[in-house]
C-alpha cells in the first residue's frame, strides 16, 4: 500500500521562486532578500511588488473608491464575502482564459481591496465613510488603511502595521497559500482564489494565535512574576502561545524583526513581553531539551498589533491583509504552470457490499 503523508507533511508539490524559509538558519527571504533588510524600511506596497514582480516598483497601487457591500459585524466574514463579489463587479475573467499580464492587473486590484474592505468593515456602520480625498492624503497603504478605518493615522501606528504586514506577507506553502494555488489551478478567477484563502486563514491553527498571546501578557502584568506564571502554565499541562513552529528549527526570523520593531517603537508592553519570552524559553529548554521551541511570529505580532491599537478580534484580518503579498505571487506563479492540482487518496473504507447491507435500507427500493 502507498505511504500516506498525513497533512501532506514532507510532500514537495511545487517549485517556487517566491520565498525561502530557512528552517535551520533562522532566516526568511523574499526572492532572495532577507526580511531583516526590508521590514520596517521598505513600505508594504513595495514588498508586495518584490514578491509578485521581483521588483519594488510599481508595487501595489492604492485602492479604488469602492464601498464594501457587506456588513455583518465580523471583519473577516465581511472581507471574505466582499472579495468574492468583486469578480462580477470588476469584471475579472477566469485565470484559465486571461493572460498573465491581465492576471497580474487583477491581482493588484483585488489585493488592495482586501486592505480597503478590512478598514471599512472595522469602521462599521455607526460612523460616516471617510472621504476618499482624505484617505488619499496617506503616503503609504498602511497610512491610508488607518485613515480609512479611524479617520486619522498615528505615525507610530502606521510604522507598526506596515512592519507587521511586511513580516507576514509570505511564508511558503502554508494552508491558505496552498488553498489559493489549488483554486487557481482550476482556472478560477483571482477573487475566488483570494476568498478561499481567507477562509483557510480563519481557523485558529493558521491565523488566530496572536490574539491568544495577549491573555498571557495581561496575566503577567497582573502577577508581576513571569517565571512563576510560565511554570504554572507548564505544570498544568497547558500550552504556551507564541512558541514553537512547524517549519523552523531555530528562532522564527519574523519574531526577530517584530521584536526589533516593538523596541524601536518603545511599545509599553515590550518589557513585560521580553520578560515573559525569556522565562518561557528558559523553562522550555530545561523541560524539553529534545525539542526546539523558540519564539514564533505570533508572540511579537501580538505586541506590535496591540501597540497599534488593533483589537484582538481583528488580528486574523490583519494577517489576511499582510498575506495578500504571498497569495498574489503564488496565484500568478500557479497560473503560469497551467497544471491542475489533483492529489490522490488511499481508500480505507468498507469492502464491496450490496446496497441492501447498509443500515436504513428499504426493501421497496429493490
Amino acid at each position: 500500500m502507498p505511504e500516506v503523508h498525513h497533512g501532506l507533511e514532507g510532500v514537495i508539490a511545487f517549485e517556487t521562486q517566491i520565498a525561502e524559509p530557512d528552517k535551520e538558519g533562522s532566516a526568511l527571504r523574499y526572492r532572495g532578500v532577507d526580511i531583516e533588510d526590508i521590514v520596517g524600511r521598505v513600505p508594504f506596497e513595495h514588498v508586495w511588488g518584490l514578491l509578485i514582480d521581483g521588483a519594488y516598483t510599481p508595487g501595489l497601487p492604492p485602492a479604488e473608491a469602492y464601498n464594501i457591500p457587506v456588513h455583518t459585524g465580523d471583519v473577516r466574514v465581511d472581507v471574505q464575502a466582499a472579495i468574492a463579489m468583486l469578480a462580477p463587479a470588476f469584471g475579472f475573467g477566469q485565470t484559465y482564459d486571461i493572460s498573465d499580464e491581465q492576471a497580474r492587473e487583477d491581482l493588484a486590484r483585488v489585493a488592495v481591496m482586501v486592505l480597503s474592505y478590512a478598514a471599512q468593515s472595522a469602521r462599521g456602520l455607526d460612523k460616516p465613510v471617510v472621504p476618499q480625498k482624505i484617505v488619499d492624503e496617506g503616503k503609504t497603504l498602511a497610512e491610508k488603511f488607518l485613515i480609512r478605518w479611524k479617520g486619522e493615522a498615528d505615525p507610530k501606528h502606521v510604522k507598526a502595521i506596515d512592519a507587521y504586514w511586511s513580516s507576514a506577507a509570505e511564508h511558503g506553502m502554508n494552508a491558505s497559500t496552498f488553498t489559493a494555488r489549488v483554486i487557481t489551478s482550476t482556472g478560477a478567477d483571482v477573487a475566488a482564489a483570494f476568498s478561499g484563502a481567507i477562509g483557510a486563514m480563519s481557523g485558529p491553527l493558521h491565523g488566530g494565535a496572536p490574539s491568544r498571546v495577549l491573555g498571557m501578557i495581561s496575566d503577567v502584568e497582573q502577577s508581576g512574576d513571569a517565571d512563576a506564571y510560565v511554570k504554572g502554565i507548564l505544570d498544568r499541562g497547558e500550552r504556551l502561545m507564541g512558541f514553537g513552529h512547524r517549519v523552523y528549527r531555530a528562532e522564527d526570523p519574523r519574531a526577530r524583526v517584530l521584536r526589533r520593531t516593538a523596541k524601536e517603537l518603545d511599545a509599553p508592553r515590550y518589557a513585560v513581553a521580553e520578560a515573559l519570552e525569556q522565562a518561557a524559553l528558559k523553562e522550555l529548554r530545561e523541560r524539553r531539551p529534545d525539542r526546539v521551541l523558540e519564539t514564533n511570529v505570533e508572540f511579537w505580532a501580538a505586541i506590535v498589533l496591540d501597540f497599534a491599537e488593533v483589537p484582538a478580534n481583528m488580528f486574523t484580518s490583519m494577517f489576511t491583509c499582510a498575506r495578500t503579498g504571498g497569495w498574489s505571487a503564488h496565484i500568478l506563479e500557479q497560473k503560469t504552470t497551467g497544471r491542475l492540482i489533483r492529489p490522490s487518496a488511499v481508500y480505507a473504507g468498507p469492502a464491496p457490499r450490496p446496497a441492501s447491507d447498509v443500515e436504513g435500507w428499504n426493501d421497496s427500493w429493490a
